[in-house]
């Protein structure tokens, strides 16, 4: 599944609790905690004057918060994309990440009851072909860590990269693929 060659502007949401511990959020809906309402304050003016049209957020609270604070400064169309989301772990909610984490991730083991990576690449590569095709402009697109690394697969970049909290990535088609960016 190839995304469309267009460049879009990716945020994780802010940290949240469960994020600072270590631990597996999954569909579970965590608030952001003070940490990551600062980092989405942060974040918003790296993100200004970037010609960003429009932003695009997964409904949960800690991506939809991040999304209307960095929105407080670009004042741009805002809308929620349910498949946006971030991947849904089953019985590791709510769990450390490790060490199951890394077989997930490698596609050697799933969860009971979570969605597989491969099930999750294929939802990000249907809601990023949707929402990015006809764009007049770069789209800014706020969603979760574990979403972004099968966005990173799509692109044919390396999987096992962190994503940092609130930290704005140029998504760019360059040549035959892709690069993805950090802003500092």
């Amino acid at each position: 599944m190839a995304l469309p060659r267009v460049a879009f502007w990716f945020l994780r949401h802010g940290q949240t609790d469960y994020n600072a511990r270590g631990i597996s959020q999954g569909a579970v809906d965590i608030p952001l905690n003070e940490t990551g309402i600062a980092q989405a304050h942060r974040a918003a003016p790296l993100l200004a004057g970037r010609g960003i049209t429009a932003v695009v957020a997964s409904p949960m609270q800690r991506a939809r918060v991040t999304a209307e604070i960095v929105n407080e400064t670009l004042k741009l169309p805002i809308s929620l994309e349910a498949d946006l989301r971030e991947v849904v772990f089953g019985g590791m909610e709510g769990q450390p990440l490790h060490p199951w984490f890394a077989q997930w991730l490698d596609g050697t083991a799933t969860p009971e009851g979570a969605e597989s990576f491969a099930e999750i690449t294929v939802r990000a590569g249907l809601v990023l072909g949707r929402v990015l095709s006809g764009t007049p402009g770069p789209l800014l697109i706020v969603s979760h860590g574990a979403f972004f690394r099968a966005v990173r697969g799509l692109m044919g970049l390396e999987l096992d990269v962190p994503t940092t909290n609130a930290t704005p990535i140029l998504c760019e088609p360059v040549g035959q693929g892709w690069r993805a960016t950090a802003l500092a």
